[in-house]
């Protein structure tokens, strides 16, 4: 029995569980969303909102091609996103309506403060109209009565909102002061009686000068001046007075002016005028269009002050494609081609020349800065005193191995005047100066570019090291993985490890920099019979011999043979170190 009336329970409880899931699926009340506070209203279609602050001017704002405008009390760009901030939440306020008994015999809008609003607001979408008086809040603070033009009744809505309305058309104004400074592709600066002009090419993006010369122009210069200009804020609205007088503030005529321009519109001008007597670090300026004047930090507009050539590129040459034939002519010509990736050679030579030395030779001229714009050139005279009609030195860069048709840029050196270089580009109407230290850096052979790795064996293939250095020897041999031993006769004691990493970086030996080739004159490096020598003996009987010269700081010349030359470079820093501290004879005890 207590078996049956168990499995009764169950099934019992199971039929009442379906029963309550069945009702609550298909039979309970649908209960209806709260209505929006505006119905039918979205916030993307609106296209004009008034408000009416309560003992305030007029706000208005109007959206045309997706741009908010104010329009009163005074015609000046808006702030979008506050404008719809507040349109989206207008658009999402679900409030609950007053009952009618809770209206009975209440005067609403002296009670609720409908007839001295807050605020009074009409949203506009095309033909499409709302209209919202808001009261009084309610008595804890956190709601506040809301009445909507053409329905009845009373509406109590959240009061958080509030906090978004404008109290004056300021709170409503763009700070900026221009727009998208970023995005033109022409200048026009006015200083004082002077007018520069300059313009991007649609191409490779690169600024040029178009008044009141034709040149190249400070692309980073203007880069960072844009940038600074887009991030310039209003300080003050100063006075929306149509009839101010602007001269008193500097501004008729404008000391300083940038127009900013796209195609063949401009889409933004400032104009700067007198410092503020209330903070010297800001002046007054006014937008183009706009009767306001405004103060903003000078700094702002600093960077667009100055002469025309403040507003060149700097840079004697601008590298824009990868460069492939490096011609360079006058005393000691030689020529730079490129054979493959990362692979150049000197043209003529048999060694293969070494891709970092090629690469840094182009930032070196990619890094030359003009010390000054010498003179701009009329006719073929003007180039007579500066050097410049028969050139020292003349370095041309091909895009294409022999390719006359693919030139970047051809730089002509001209004399040498105190301190500096005079220089020209061909295709260019000017002649420049660059620092004569700077000029002195670049190379005057193309035996300079040869290949800085002098061999390439393993220390495990190494025999011995022969060691000779003031008349005396030294031998090393090697019987095994960091294991050293010496010679009959050879006097000191070894360190094996440090041996082994001394003869592994000589294998491997990289020179800091090449200074001389066939070398007659060994003493002019330093280079004595009596100086350390080291020899490395492999077990197929190659050798490989370095002679030491003069010391530097930290480090020495050496030289050693190539192709039957003798070649003297920069020992590198560090494998010396190891060579002076474990590849040396001791002196006698």
């Amino acid at each position: 029995m207590k078996s049956k009336s168990t499995v009764l329970w169950f099934v019992l409880a199971v039929a009442l569980a379906a029963c309550l899931w069945i009702f609550d699926r298909y039979f309970s009340p649908v209960v209806a969303p709260a209505p929006a506070l505006l119905p039918g209203m979205s916030a993307d279609a609106v296209t004009e909102i008034q408000i009416f602050p309560a003992a305030a001017r007029e706000i208005t704002a109007v959206r045309t091609n997706q741009i908010w405008q104010l329009q009163a009390p005074f015609a000046y760009p808006a702030q979008a996103a506050a404008i719809d901030a507040l349109l989206g939440t207008l658009e999402k306020i679900s409030p609950q309506r007053l009952t009618a008994g809770e209206l009975h015999g209440r005067n609403s809008d002296a009670e609720f403060g409908f007839a001295n609003p807050q605020f009074s607001l009409t949203v506009a979408a095309g033909d499409q109209q709302w209209q919202l008086r808001i009261g009084n809040k309610t008595a804890p603070g956190d709601q506040v009565f809301v009445r909507v033009v053409g329905l009845d009744g009373v509406f109590v809505a959240d009061a958080s909102w509030l906090a978004l309305l404008p109290r004056t058309a300021n709170d409503w104004r763009d700070t900026a002061l221009v727009d998208a400074a970023g995005d033109c592709d022409w200048i026009v600066i006015t200083n004082g009686t002077k007018v520069i002009e300059l313009r991007r090419d649609a191409t490779n993006h690169l600024w040029r000068l178009l008044r009141p010369l034709a040149a190249r122009a400070d692309g980073p210069r203007l880069a960072a001046a844009l940038q600074q200009l887009r991030a310039a804020r209003v300080v003050q609205f100063v006075t929306d007075d149509a009839k101010a007088d602007l001269s008193s503030y500097g501004l008729q005529p404008a000391e300083l002016a940038v127009w900013l321009g796209r195609g063949t519109n401009f889409f933004a001008a400032v104009h700067a005028g007198k410092n503020s007597p209330e903070n010297p670090a800001q002046l007054f300026a006014r937008r183009e269009g706009f009767n306001s004047v405004l103060t903003v930090a000078k700094d702002a507009l600093t960077p667009w002050r100055g002469a025309v050539n403040d507003f060149r590129d700097p840079h004697l040459l601008d590298l824009t494609a990868p460069v492939a034939q490096i011609e360079v002519r006058g005393e000691t010509p030689f020529t730079l081609q490129q054979r493959g990736p990362n692979d150049w050679a000197v043209v003529g030579e048999k060694f293969s020349a070494d891709a970092e030395n090629v690469a840094a030779f182009l930032n070196l001229l990619a890094g030359f800065r003009v010390t000054e714009f010498v003179k701009d050139l009329n006719t073929a005279a003007d180039l007579q005193g500066f050097g410049l009609t028969a050139p020292a030195r003349t370095i041309t860069l091909r895009a294409v191995v022999g390719d006359t048709n693919n030139l970047l840029a051809q730089l002509q050196f001209g004399a040498v005047e105190t301190n500096r270089v005079f220089v020209k580009r061909a295709g260019e109407d000017f002649v420049y100066a660059l620092a004569t230290a700077e000029v002195n850096r670049l190379p005057e052979h193309g035996w300079e570019f040869r290949d800085r790795r002098l061999w390439n064996f393993s220390e495990t293939n190494v025999a011995q090291v022969t060691l000779r250095q003031g008349g005396r020897t030294r031998q090393l041999l090697r019987t095994g993985t960091n294991a050293w031993t010496l010679a009959t006769g050879s006097p000191g004691t070894i360190n094996s490890p440090a041996i082994e990493e001394a003869v592994h970086r000589l294998g491997s030996l990289t020179v800091a920099g090449w200074v001389g080739r066939n070398i007659t004159t060994p003493e002019k490096y330093g280079l004595h019979p009596d100086n350390l020598q080291i020899t490395v003996a492999l077990t197929s009987g190659e050798k490989f011999t370095v002679d030491f010269g003069a010391e530097l700081s930290r480090t020495a010349l050496a030289a050693v043979t190539l192709d039957g030359e003798r070649w003297a470079f920069v020992f590198p820093v560090a494998p010396f170190q190891l060579v002076a501290t474990y590849l040396t004879i001791p002196p006698n005890p």
